[in-house]
């Protein structure tokens, strides 16, 4: 009885995949993927119901349970909206709270506004 081994190239694809994200991201990706999980299973939803709700498939919503980097934020927002949490993705990057946006904006102001001379009227037509 033969046991089935993965070849080599099947095992560089699967890491490649993964590894396509940096570390920063992959473990951000991984935390929201367990949030999402425990939040639907406090809601004692199963993943087929969850899925269906948000209009995509459960394998996708597995890979998101997984902190996969391949699934579009548009999913996300799906899972958001049936948790009635979709106000929050709009926060994401709030510009009014972006400090080094606004600090690299406040360097560009002018030193002094003067007022702009208004040229005399010729009377020509």
């Amino acid at each position: 009885m033969s046991t089935l081994k993965p070849d080599k190239q099947s095992l560089v694809s699967a890491k490649s995949s993964k590894n396509s994200v940096s570390a920063p991201v992959l473990r951000v990706l991984q935390k929201l993927g367990a949030d999402l999980s425990l939040a639907r299973r406090r809601r004692r939803l199963t993943q087929a119901s969850l899925a269906e709700r948000m209009q995509t498939s459960v394998s996708t919503l597995r890979r998101m349970e997984h902190g996969d980097g391949r699934v579009p934020i548009g999913v996300f927002a799906m899972a958001l909206q049936v948790f009635g949490e979709l106000d929050k993705i709009g926060t994401l990057l709030d510009t009014s709270q972006d400090d080094i946006g606004l600090t690299l904006m406040n360097q560009q102001l002018p030193q002094r506004v003067r007022k702009k001379r208004v040229a005399p009227e010729s009377g020509a037509l």
